[in-house]
């Protein structure tokens, strides 16, 4: 769809603007599916979804009340996930962000690791048993294969979280929550296969923590939910 601007600039009057207008208001009232594709939209990427909010800041400056607001759109959203027996169990919602990267070392440096340049590391949120021997295991696990891909763990974080709204079937299997971060080595010059590697970790380490006899035979298993470089998921339930 043309823009008034668009229609003045091409020398239409705004007169035939007007009656533009008009017609397409007229078909648009008729019309019993999706608009016809056109500018940016195509019916082709209509999809169901339960619910999505959409953030930017146009000038590509980072801020935290694009954070903050994000968080509000959470709050509101009615249904963002698959409900259980309970209000107040389901299967959980975020939002997904650029990695803060002032905010990990500030926080990275009270937990004694240290991370090299922004792009160089990845951030991996894991869900890992409250058995210690078995979440120990399934840290080594990990470990074992990011050193395979060429890759170096730098170290965990224990992630602080609230279960006060939780149901009591969601607290029953609660997991325990870390970040881990992932250095990249010199020799992995490409973002891509950077990514790519860390893709490969995460999938083979909820494999293989899944088939380990301890971590199957603790109360829950590992999963590596996420492991990017240059975007990240903040879990909200």
């Amino acid at each position: 769809m043309r823009s008034a601007m668009e229609w003045q600039q091409s020398g239409q009057s705004h007169r035939y603007l007007k009656n533009e207008t008009n017609s397409m208001q007229t078909k648009t009232t008729r019309l019993t599916g999706p608009p016809p594709k056109q500018g940016l939209y195509d019916p082709a990427f209509e999809h169901d979804a339960c619910g999505v909010g959409f953030l930017v800041n146009v000038r590509g400056e980072k801020s935290h009340s694009i954070v903050s607001d994000a968080l509000t759109i959470l709050r509101n959203l009615d249904h963002r996930g698959a409900c259980g027996c309970e209000p107040n169990t389901g299967d959980g919602a975020g939002i997904l962000i650029q990695i803060p990267d002032r905010f990990f070392r500030r926080v990275c440096g009270e937990a004694g690791i240290r991370l090299p340049e922004p792009g160089n590391y990845g951030v991996g949120i894991v869900f890992i048993s409250p058995v210690d021997a078995v979440a120990k295991e399934a840290q080594s696990i990990f470990e074992k294969l990011a050193a395979e891909q060429g890759l170096a763990v730098l170290g965990w974080r224990e992630l602080p979280t609230d279960n006060s709204s939780l149901g009591a079937t969601a607290c029953a299997s609660e997991p325990r929550m870390r970040q881990v971060f992932i250095e990249r080595k010199p020799g992995c010059t490409d973002t891509l296969a950077f990514e790519r590697r860390l893709y490969v970790v995460r999938k083979r380490a909820s494999t293989r923590c899944g088939l380990s006899q301890r971590c199957r035979a603790g109360r829950l298993f590992t999963k590596a939910c996420s492991c990017p470089s240059r975007l990240m998921r903040i879990l909200r339930t």
